[in-house]
């Protein structure tokens, strides 16, 4: 299975930038591993039958939230595609249940980033793109919102 960009690309048409969905959708579950790492540090550190049994218990069941998590994080990453080529912007979400919008760039009437302090640290936000009678559509938590405006916005 190639990526979705590949498969419609028009002739002369050139892909100029490619982004992702940010890696913070993996938080929860890095914050759930090391959860996990800890109940299991604190099972070591006890000699109470009881409270390493519960420790234990506790770190597998938190393990098993973490690896839901983590697989759920890198399903929607693998399965998100956002490109940007000579000619229009292409969105793609989903794998049996798939969502699409592409705006022609001479439609592209404005591109609004919205950033948290977090997401600024961190280099994610929101772009929401609005067309020239092709409505407004928004992307959530991309990576490099502001490079990735600059690719639409620089003709």
């Amino acid at each position: 299975m190639g990526r979705y960009i590949d498969d419609i690309l028009q002739p002369d048409e050139k892909v100029l930038y490619s982004t992702n969905a940010h890696w913070m959708f993996y938080l929860p579950a890095i914050f759930a591993w090391t959860g996990a790492l800890i109940l299991f540090a604190l099972s070591r550190q006890t000699t109470t039958e009881g409270v390493v049994l519960l420790c234990l218990v506790a770190a597998a069941a938190v393990a098993l939230v973490a690896l839901y998590w983590t697989v759920k994080a890198w399903f929607r990453r693998w399965t998100t595609e956002t490109d940007v080529t000579n000619m229009r912007v292409v969105h793609k979400e989903g794998f049996i249940q798939r969502r699409t919008f592409e705006i022609a760039l001479d439609k592209v009437e404005s591109v609004d980033v919205t950033q948290s302090i977090f997401g600024r640290i961190l280099d994610y936000g929101d772009v929401t793109i609005m067309g020239v009678g092709e409505g407004r559509e928004t992307i959530s938590t991309i990576a490099s919102p502001l490079e990735f405006r600059n690719h639409i916005t620089a003709r």
